[in-house]
């Protein structure tokens, strides 16, 4: 049926189908049958083309460029890999205003978090202000989101901390694991940007919102039993970071509780949390909660002061060193026996803090109504971690709770990234001595309640009553991280991630369709209760391309169908079935194997007296079937435009 769409097969003596069921229908005109076409043949070059558009480039960055002078090529370029010439092309006072208070916003959220979440890394608490210093500053150049407020976030924290420490301590050897947390963040930055300019961005998408949602959950708790250290004052604890490990850490050192310490932290802990509440339950009060973090540690220092905590076993931050970030290029290392975990940490934390940063900036991007570009957004954030490693800063990405702050401060565009970062370099230059004083167990306290938040339990309950399958995936990643590790924990989530692809792309959906009275349409029985099967005929859809990975479990279930199919005619004492329609209107793609497949199945219903028959089949399918000699084996009579189409064509060849 290789031909012209122009010819059209006419059953004037046909009637429709619906005629024929023993329900009433409306009077039908004579059913005309239409060709299937098959698309017009490309050149090879042509179709690679096609497809590698499709594939890297489904977003078409170049169409802005068509039918453009020369300079306004280079102009629209240099729009597009610097973003911040767009924006600032257009940039007045009235902007500057609001992005300045949004800066300042989110600056005294930053400073605080920034000290907090190094210290989660394992790392002297001036790399998190270094962290919030250069990384913004290239955002702001590169990144396309106009509320993603850049600096340390606590999940990366987390897992960096984590990673490293199991080969490297810290506290015994502070400059090795320095070196591996720059180099991490190097390698982190190299395959984000790798992945933008590739334009790979899909790999991210590996890790769906359920299995994220248990392992942000998982991790959360883990982070803040870590921080039972800082809270209860203890000095010897584990370096483990499972649930029990940290649990026998904490009684088993019960002793070293220090009353003082916990008065203090669950005293600020307790203002924190309130003062989130209060955020959550009034927007406009978004403030409060930005506030908070910055308001207790000022606080907490001057009551450390006043006191002198250290005399009565609470612990400070100490000295702090002035000044910008010093260049960390000559710590990079590139070889020796740690380059494997530099290099595994930072692509495990790259993918976490790219599918962090990603989420925030299309979720702020879709709320002001316009659109962030991915890769674009990866090579920024990639760019900011390589430079980052050379300034003593560790790995980076957008922050959920100060891209909020961000938002709800009414920042218009980028330039709020550059007035918090001038805002923390203000505080290195001229603040560092102030943090002298400040308690440790406030650090645990900021951590505690920032990490709260990403504890969805409302989105754990949507997943049970939506799609159980996500909810185990969601249960399977948090109590991985829970129980085992954090790393196991990511890794159960990316595992169960792969595993839902490969049961879809394995096991493909099949429906039995039947028609719904008085339309000539063919619904899912299971969906459709008004909808009847059509006597004599076995209508099924299938859901899914057709591949190596299926096509044999699709040839099984096709035969079962059918055998389940007689079974119940006999059983029924219905007319004896005569033919299958196979609605191929959702298999978008087929390789050789279905190819064979149908061909099998074709041959083995042919020997049964069953006609086989193809509905719909949609252009890259029906060119593969006309290539491979499959059309030629069904002939143009078993494939039709649509179900309705086939059923009538085959009704009326049965009359004749």
């Amino acid at each position: 049926m290789v031909g012209s769409s122009n010819r059209v097969e006419s059953f004037p003596d046909a009637t429709d189908l619906e005629a024929s069921i023993p329900f009433p229908t409306p009077s039908l005109t004579p059913f005309q049958v239409h060709n299937v076409s098959v698309p017009q043949e490309q050149t090879t070059f042509q179709s690679l083309k096609q497809r590698l558009g499709e594939v890297f480039f489904p977003d078409d960055p170049f169409h802005q460029f068509k039918n453009k002078s020369f300079l306004r090529k280079m102009v629209l370029a240099l729009h597009y890999f610097f973003p911040i010439f767009q924006w600032g092309s257009d940039y007045h006072l009235k902007l500057l205003k609001s992005d300045a208070i949004s800066g300042v916003t989110i600056a005294s959220l930053a400073i605080p978090q920034g000290i907090s979440y190094a210290k989660l890394a394992g790392l002297p608490p001036v790399i998190g202000l270094y962290s919030s210093f250069v990384p913004p500053l290239i955002y702001s150049v590169l990144g396309s989101s106009r509320d993603l407020a850049v600096g340390p976030v606590s999940i990366a924290s987390l897992v960096m901390g984590s990673m490293l420490r199991e080969v490297v301590s810290p506290d015994k050897e502070p400059t090795l694991y320095l070196q591996l947390a720059f180099t991490a963040t190097f390698f982190a930055g190299v395959f984000q940007a790798s992945l933008g300019l590739l334009r790979l961005g899909f790999i991210v998408d590996f890790l769906s919102k359920p299995t994220l949602t248990g392992f942000m959950g998982g991790a959360a708790i883990i982070v803040s039993l870590q921080q039972l250290k800082g809270l209860l004052g203890i000095v010897h604890f584990t370096t483990k970071m499972g649930f029990i490990p940290v649990m026998q850490s904490v009684f088993e050192n019960r002793t070293e509780w220090a009353w003082q310490t916990v008065v203090m932290g669950l005293s600020f802990l307790a203002f924190l949390l309130i003062a989130r509440h209060i955020s959550l339950r009034r927007p406009k009060l978004f403030w409060v909660s930005a506030a908070a973090p910055l308001t207790s540690v000022i606080l907490s220092t001057i009551l450390s002061f006043i006191f002198k905590a250290p005399n009565h076993g609470i612990k400070t931050i100490g000295h702090l060193q002035e000044g910008v970030n010093p260049p960390s290029v000559n710590m990079l290392d590139f070889g020796g026996p740690y380059l494997s975990l530099a290099i595994k940490t930072g692509i495990i934390t790259g993918i976490l803090a790219l599918t962090e940063g990603m989420a925030v900036g299309r979720t702020f991007a879709s709320l002001k109504n316009y659109q962030i570009d991915g890769n674009k957004e990866m090579v920024a954030i990639g760019a900011m971690n390589m430079a980052g490693s050379c300034a003593s800063c560790y790995v980076t990405t957008g922050s959920f709770s100060r891209s909020a702050v961000n938002y709800n401060a009414g920042c218009k565009t980028a330039l709020s990234n550059i007035v918090m970062a001038s805002a923390v370099l203000f505080t290195m230059l001229f603040l560092m001595p102030l943090f002298y004083y400040t308690p440790n167990v406030m650090l645990s306290a900021i951590i505690i309640a920032a990490v709260i938040g990403l504890i969805d339990v409302r989105g754990a309950f949507l997943l049970w009553k939506v799609d159980k399958f996500d909810f185990l995936a969601c249960m399977s990643a948090f109590f991985g991280v829970l129980l085992v590790s954090v790393q196991m924990g990511l890794a159960i989530a990316v595992g169960i991630s792969l595993f839902k692809i490969l049961i879809h792309a394995t096991r493909p959906n099949t429906v039995i369709l039947g028609n719904v009275p008085g339309t000539n349409s063919y619904r899912n029985l299971a969906q459709y209760r008004e909808a009847v099967r059509v006597p004599s005929f076995l209508i099924l859809g299938i859901e899914s391309p057709i591949y190596f990975t299926n096509s044999m479990y699709l040839q099984e279930r096709i035969l079962r169908w059918v055998r389940e199919e007689e079974e119940r005619i006999v059983k029924s004492n219905e007319s004896s079935l005569k033919c299958i329609v196979l609605d191929m209107a959702a298999v978008t793609a087929m390789d050789t194997n279905g190819m064979e497949a149908l061909s099998e199945l074709k041959k083995t219903f042919d020997k049964r007296s069953l006609d086989l028959v193809l509905a719909n089949p949609v252009g890259e399918v029906a060119q593969k079937l006309s290539r491979s000699g499959t059309w030629e084996l069904f002939g143009s009579e078993h494939i039709y435009m649509t179900v309705g189409e086939a059923i009538a064509a085959a009704s009326y060849k049965c009359q004749t």
